[in-house]
């Protein structure tokens, strides 16, 4: 979810109503800083903040022994039926929630690389295998486990290395003395044939396999463009008032031609379906698979056998290296934070962890320009030059000082954040939610951490500092406004990563396939991209690579345009297709409801605020009948209706 749970808007939206009316005016007149001076004080600690600490006990974020035994018994369940896919991820379930340095984790690394085996994901079994050995797996159990190391070392063609780890399990076995059980009976045969078969393959090896560096891809011609970081010399930045910042055509481009290739600032995964349980006594738990199961936290590459957290069950990673990057980055201040960061939604995720990588000395010097320059923040048409000046870059908003637009802190900390047309509302429940987190993170004591532990004296003693009980530190004060800026520009330039996802039980016949959002993320160069219903470009992704590309001939002087969409016919085909829908399967039937909830998204994305609301809700008293009000369509309806409700009114009345 985007935005925070259901139960946390309606408790904001009961303090925003219980407020003074002279003090609601003033918040909603207020800069972001004079909001985070007046709000900072509102979140009670006896009312608002214990109720935010009842809904993160439905968030199951942190390790749990009882859920690492229930995942594995499954996992072993599946496996002993063959079913080794379901059987990892269950295994790697297991591993997420086991203690880190506990025997049982490596008892899941081994029965994870004994599915893989079956899988032929032999590089990755080896992986799993190194695991279980180096978290302490049990000594008795080691032969098997070694064996199971040889053969994949054998089916990979590695065959000196298959030997001497055959050598390793023949000296285990001296070692460990006569082995009379079945079991170990067992062993000596595989081994006696394991060394059949190395001798076989060392007598006749395959033959070599024919060079193929003559077929290489050709590369695509790219030149860089030397003012905007990660786009063609086919493009030029310009601005004028009525536009804002643009991306514009500075030569013909072809269909097909890439425009910019762009690695997202800061990206935050989905989680997908929601992680959070009805009641906080609940203690079944769900083997039903997610994003946050099937793609890694860090890169977002697909996940076969992921690598657990530290210190948490949510965070996952496609290997040791992503999870330590992560780690260092900005995991260590998030991981304790995990039920919160589920609870407040992906908006709050996304701003924490952008100003975590931007490092605190960036951070506080440009909320310092910002408040100083306040003025031209709000109108950055006061500080950019003529559009007859438009080639020259150095006064729009985002660039350096050179006149270069990177993808840059710089750049994200310049995307409007339109503070001036969200609803007071909605600005006080950013407010509150980003208070709560900068609370969180000084009551656990990570205000250090988040401070980037500076070595200037002017931040080196936040410890000595005194401070009344609850009230936070000025540093943490400038965090705060640097991510209640964030959460508020996301309205309108946070970017959905998507792929294309598998949906259905997957036993047909006929695969079938859907765009899915995989992550939000912030990419400050794509952004400056406005939307039309008439887009000349596509957008893909690959892990957190953005790839823009002409969809037709741009002529010389045209704006580079990205996709609205076609919505209007769209909805018109869509429309007729209901009435169809209607008569074969009657107005209140789940098929109505699937129709209706696909209206809804192209009348949402379309910006047709009062058609997509009634839709909203029509679709949604539909499909809460058949898919129950925790099912993903139903938590989408309504993330949708917040998002349109929290729109300036001035809009709501308008469309």
């Amino acid at each position: 979810m985007a935005l925070p749970v259901e139960e946390w808007r309606l408790c904001a939206a009961g303090r925003w109503a219980a407020l003074e009316p002279a003090l609601r005016e003033r918040l909603a007149a207020a800069s972001l800083h004079d909001s985070l001076r007046l709000g900072c004080g509102l979140l009670r600690p006896e009312a608002e903040a214990a109720a935010l600490r009842r809904l993160c006990r439905r968030a199951r974020a942190g390790k749990e022994p009882a859920a690492a035994r229930f995942y594995r018994e499954e996992g072993n369940r599946l496996f002993g039926r063959r079913h080794y896919g379901p059987a990892v991820r269950l295994y790697s379930q297991a591993a997420s929630h086991e203690l880190p340095g506990s025997p049982e984790v490596s008892v899941c690394f081994a029965n994870r690389s004994a599915a893989l085996f079956h899988l032929g994901r032999f590089e990755v079994c080896l992986e799993d295998i190194a695991r279980a050995e180096s978290h302490g797996y049990p000594d008795r159990l080691l032969p098997k486990v070694l064996l199971r190391k040889a053969e994949c070392l054998l089916c990979l063609g590695r065959l000196q290395d298959a030997a001497d780890a055959l050598s390793v399990v023949e000296n285990k076995i001296a070692m460990d003395g006569i082995m009379t059980s079945p079991t170990h009976q067992t062993l000596l045969k595989k081994l006696s044939q394991l060394k059949i078969k190395i001798h076989e393959k060392e007598s006749c090896p395959e033959p070599a396999r024919e060079a193929c560096g003559d077929i290489q891809e050709k590369s695509e011609i790219w030149e860089e463009n030397d003012s905007i970081s990660g786009a063609s010399s086919s493009l030029s930045l310009n601005f004028d008032t009525e536009r804002g910042r643009h991306l514009v055509a500075s030569q013909d481009i072809l269909p097909g031609q890439s425009l910019l290739k762009e690695e997202a600032f800061v990206s935050v995964l989905c989680p997908g379906e929601s992680l959070l349980l009805q009641d906080s006594s609940e203690t079944a738990w769900d083997t039903r698979v997610t994003n946050a199961d099937l793609y890694c936290h860090r890169c977002l590459r697909q996940l076969l056998a992921s690598v657990p957290c530290r210190g948490c069950s949510y965070a996952k990673y496609c290997s040791q290296n992503c999870a330590d990057m992560a780690w260092e980055q900005y995991h260590r201040t998030e991981c304790s934070l995990g039920a919160l960061l589920l609870t407040l939604g992906v908006f709050c995720h996304v701003a924490l962890r952008t100003v975590l990588l931007a490092g605190f000395a960036e951070v506080s010097r440009l909320v310092e320009w910002s408040r100083h320059d306040d003025k031209d923040l709000h109108n950055p048409e006061a500080r950019c030059k003529p559009p007859s000046e438009a080639p020259d870059t150095r006064g729009i908003p985002g660039c350096n000082d050179s006149g270069q637009y990177q993808s840059s802190y710089r750049a994200v900390f310049n995307l409007l954040p339109h503070a001036e047309k969200h609803s007071p509302e909605h600005k006080f429940l950013c407010m509150l939610s980003v208070v709560a987190i900068c609370k969180q993170l000084q009551e656990a004591g990570l205000e250090a951490a988040v401070l980037n532990q500076e070595s200037s004296e002017k931040w080196s003693k936040p410890k000595t500092r005194e401070k009344t009980s609850g009230e936070l530190s000025p540093e943490l004060k400038i965090m705060a406004e640097a991510m209640l800026r964030h959460v508020l520009q996301l309205q309108c330039n946070a970017q959905a990563i998507t792929v294309m996802q598998e949906s259905g039980s997957g036993d047909g016949a006929v695969v079938n396939k859907k765009p899915v959002r995989l992550a939000t993320a912030f990419f400050p160069v794509l952004s400056l991209l406005n939307h039309s219903c008439c887009p000349n470009i596509s957008v893909s992704f690959s892990g957190t690579a953005a790839t823009v590309r002409a969809s037709q001939p741009i002529p010389s002087g045209q704006e580079i345009f990205h996709c609205y969409g076609k919505w209007q016919d769209a909805a018109r085909h869509l429309e007729r297709s209901i009435e169809i829908v209607e008569m074969h399967h009657g107005p209140s039937s789940v098929e109505m409801g699937h129709e209706l909830f696909k209206l809804a998204q192209i009348l949402f994305n379309g910006f047709a605020v009062s058609e997509a609301l009634s839709t909203i809700e029509r679709a949604e008293e539909i499909l809460s009948v058949h898919c129950g009000p925790q099912s993903t369509q139903i938590q989408e309806l309504q993330e949708m209706k917040t998002c349109l409700l929290a729109l300036p009114r001035s809009i709501l009345q308008r469309t």
